[in-house]
């Protein structure tokens, strides 16, 4: 029978800090099997951070399951640093992490940032991939940056209402320009109230149904910071990419084994994106969780992820 839910919880075997560019130093840790087969997980935001629950996703007894905070978010430091963060620097921070624990290839697992950050490195190095687990699809193109913050208005207007009115009337016009500059304000009372205001935003318009739990945990002062400085970092710079630049480099990750797992209701990263890769890359296994939003927690997307990474074992 398959299974459709996560894996019991587990600690660490491994832990351990990564000097990159200066002022930035990586966690990563590593669970379960190290002898297994390795994959890394890629965490959402930019700028969310990972948690335990993350390595549930992978059969402890098969897997070698590799996980790190990118730049700026979770446990990496400083906490919501820009210098030197941009998607280049993520991908090869996902290379310089691979050479230093001696793996050759692996899966590269990772949903909505997570699964920008996954196609961006395995077009970058597609030999390093054995296969891709991506859910909630996000390309960076400009109408998804618009959608994300004009867009979900029409599905959560008393969410956007929230979000907009955290800025005066007259700045509500440029949402990004006006949160950016709040964001990057040295005043903790400044930047951690808007923080907090961005990132309540996204973790209402996450779930199916209304979810408490996942708006708390939203606001929590870490996951905030990192993740409300550094998407807006990466929304008014463009997210450091070409506009269409995954889907036009489509060609260099044809041939490895991919699984797409895609909520209907995601709001956050509408299933527009998703048919739109994946029309561009039949190969790729596509799965549609009919009763589902964004969130990787939803019961329909933890089942379809951990069933893909149950079906990749024998390709591994």
């Amino acid at each position: 029978m398959a299974r459709e839910d996560l894996f019991p919880a587990i600690e660490p075997f491994e832990t351990g800090r990564m000097v990159l560019d200066p002022p930035h130093e990586m966690y990563w840790e590593q669970s379960g099997n190290p002898e297994g087969v390795p994959v890394v997980f890629l965490h959402g935001g930019p700028g969310a951070g990972c948690s335990p629950a993350h390595r549930r996703f992978f059969d402890p007894r098969h897997y070698r399951i590799v996980i790190f905070d990118q730049r700026g978010a979770g446990r990496s430091t400083p906490l919501g640093e820009l210098s030197n963060n941009t998607t280049g620097h993520l991908v090869e921070d996902i290379e310089k992490l691979r050479r230093h624990l001696g793996i050759e290839r692996w899966f590269v697992f990772g949903g909505s940032w997570g699964s920008t950050l996954a196609i961006a490195y395995a077009e970058a190095h597609p030999e390093r991939a054995i296969g891709l687990c991506l859910r909630g699809i996000f390309l960076c193109r400009k109408f998804e940056i618009d959608w994300f913050l004009y867009g979900m208005r029409a599905i959560f207007p008393e969410n956007w209402r929230r979000f907009a009115e955290h800025l005066p009337p007259e700045e509500r016009g440029d949402l990004l320009t006006n949160y950016h500059r709040r964001l990057i304000d040295p005043d903790p009372a400044v930047h951690m109230a808007a923080a907090q205001s961005w990132s309540a935003y996204e973790g209402a318009c996450s779930t199916l149904l209304p979810s408490p739990e996942t708006v708390a945990g939203f606001k929590a002062d870490r996951m905030a910071l990192g993740l409300a400085r550094i998407e807006a970092h990466f929304f008014v710079n463009d997210v450091f990419l070409p506009e269409n630049a995954l889907l036009e480099a489509v060609d260099r990750i044809r041939g490895i084994p991919a699984v797409i797992v895609q909520g209907r209701y995601d709001i956050v990263c509408p299933i527009r994106t998703a048919e739109e890769l994946t029309a561009a890359w039949p190969e790729a296994v596509y799965r549609v969780v009919p009763d589902a939003g964004h969130s990787a927690m939803e019961p329909g997307i933890r089942a379809g992820l951990v069933a893909a990474m149950e079906e990749f074992k024998v390709r591994s």
